[in-house]
């Protein structure tokens, strides 16, 4: 363990954030780091506990207790090496996971809980600052093929450990692009963009190639991979966004909540106006904006409207408001249902719980949103006689989750079996589909989720194909 009395004598203490007011001017990262010394006060912490339920809190289950205690020792090359062995892409994690592990943590049964998304972060960091993160090019070559559709994090931890064992690795993506949803679905104040581009690198020299530009289903048929390589493995994500079905929802200012972030990602990528927004520009800057849905997207589009200049904006959810704190005795150590603030709500925003919206009001364009309270009985939704009420609205944005993948082009034409979820059926044991040259993972195969599930989904499909491939297989799972 790291210290015996490490938290006994150490509070947590995390990182923190810029100030709000300086942060709003760009669109760059804004977490200060903690400094080394801290750093390993912090990892001192961990208790090595005899059941440590991060590890099962963690869906890549990364060996936690081990790199903390390297990091106390100072050891980052070694903690690193740890961490690499479960989890493709910790600097990804280590920025927008959720940190289900430190939900799980024994410590946080008082509220304490080590700051491993922290720590995990600091160690990959530091590693590409020494250079210590170099190709891992395989010693033999197997001679087997296998495309990859879709370059998010399940693709992207699949096609590096498929090139790992051997195989040629091919990764189609349909954006101009790699990343997925990494690339343009998450803010660049969360995620810079530089750090899918190493590892892109990284990958390029492992032998993974990469055509962008290319949507399979369209561009390129699935027979024909089907026929260029020996297997096939679809990690498209889940694209199909729920939608607003109200009176007025049709209205040019009512628009899905990953238009406005893809064309604000494409922008700072320095893409022209045209290439960043062919519908048409789409921004916040002096608008009333609301934001249909609670989650992390819905909070991604407030801090991004708020950089851009909104006059205000209002994050709107169907459901009750969470509590405060957890109830530790019948949550931990699972992850909690409670109230939870993100940096971007402190930057600014008005939000309201169990509101049900009615109607867009406006005639050729939105000027304000319908709505009425609702309060939830036995499971049931009803709405409050006389609670009705409207809001000012230039443009509302629609982050209220996922149905699945989209089902035109590649799962269409691939013609593999749905799940009553519509997502494409495969299990967690060989990840094949009813196509038994096709594979399928991450969010096209689970629904929508969580990067740190992608990353899990991606390295055990990897396994399977090259089990599949070759009879038996040396990769993780």
């Amino acid at each position: 363990m790291g210290k015996e009395t490490g938290f006994l004598e150490l509070d947590r203490h995390d990182r923190g954030y810029a100030d709000p007011k300086e942060r709003l001017k760009h669109y760059k990262e804004f977490v200060v780091p903690l400094p080394q010394g801290e750093l390993q006060g912090q990892a001192s912490r961990c208790m090595n506990c005899g059941v440590p339920h991060c590890h099962t809190g963690c869906p890549v289950n990364n060996i936690i207790p081990d790199w903390n205690h390297l990091v106390y020792e100072g050891d980052f090359l070694s903690a690193l090496e740890v961490l690499h062995s479960t989890n493709n892409f910790p600097e990804f994690t280590g920025r927008i996971c959720p940190a289900p592990c430190e939900a799980a943590c024994t410590l946080n049964i008082g509220d304490q809980p080590v700051t491993i998304k922290t720590i995990e972060c600091a160690i990959v960091d530091k590693g590409w600052e020494n250079g210590w993160i170099t190709p891992q090019v395989p010693s033999r070559r197997t001679g087997k093929a296998v495309a990859v559709v879709g370059s998010g994090p399940a693709g992207l931890a699949c096609a590096q450990q498929l090139a790992r064992a051997g195989h040629s690795v091919t990764v189609f993506e349909k954006n101009d692009r790699i990343g997925g949803l990494l690339r343009y679905g998450i803010p660049d104040f969360k995620l810079e963009k530089h750090l899918i581009n190493r590892r892109a690198v990284q990958m390029e020299a492992e032998g993974v190639e990469f055509r962008t530009g290319v949507e399979v289903g369209v561009t390129v048929s699935v027979a024909s991979l089907k026929e260029n390589f020996d297997a096939v493995v679809m990690a498209g994500g889940a694209e199909d966004p729920r939608r607003l079905e109200i009176p007025g929802a049709e209205l040019p200012g009512v628009r899905p909540a990953m238009e406005f972030l893809m064309q604000q990602n494409k922008r700072n990528a320095g893409d022209d106006e045209l290439r960043a927004a062919p519908r048409g520009s789409l921004t916040a800057t002096g608008k009333h904006v609301i934001v249909i849905g609670g989650g992390d997207t819905g909070s991604d589009c407030v801090g991004t409207s708020n950089r851009q200049g909104a006059a205000s904006v209002t994050q709107l959810e169907i459901m009750p408001k969470p509590p405060e704190k957890e109830n530790k005795a019948l949550t931990w150590p699972n992850w909690p249902l409670k109230l939870r603030t993100s940096s971007s709500h402190e930057e600014g925003a008005v939000r309201d719980w169990a509101v049900l919206t009615k109607r867009v009001v406006g005639d050729n364009d939105v000027k304000g949103l319908e709505c009425v309270r609702v309060e939830w009985v036995d499971g049931r939704m009803q709405e409050v006689p006389g609670s009705e009420f409207t809001l000012q609205a230039d443009l509302i944005l629609l982050a209220m989750g996922f149905l699945g993948p989209r089902k035109q082009g590649l799962v269409e034409q691939s013609g593999v079996e749905l799940d009553p979820r519509g997502n494409v059926a495969a299990n967690v044991l060989n990840y094949r589909t009813s196509d038994s040259q096709i594979f399928a993972c991450g969010d096209m195969r689970r629904g929508q989720s969580l990067v740190v599930w992608a990353i899990r989904e991606g390295r055990q499909a990897a396994r399977a194909v090259d089990e599949a491939l070759m009879g038996k297989s040396e990769l993780p799972r």
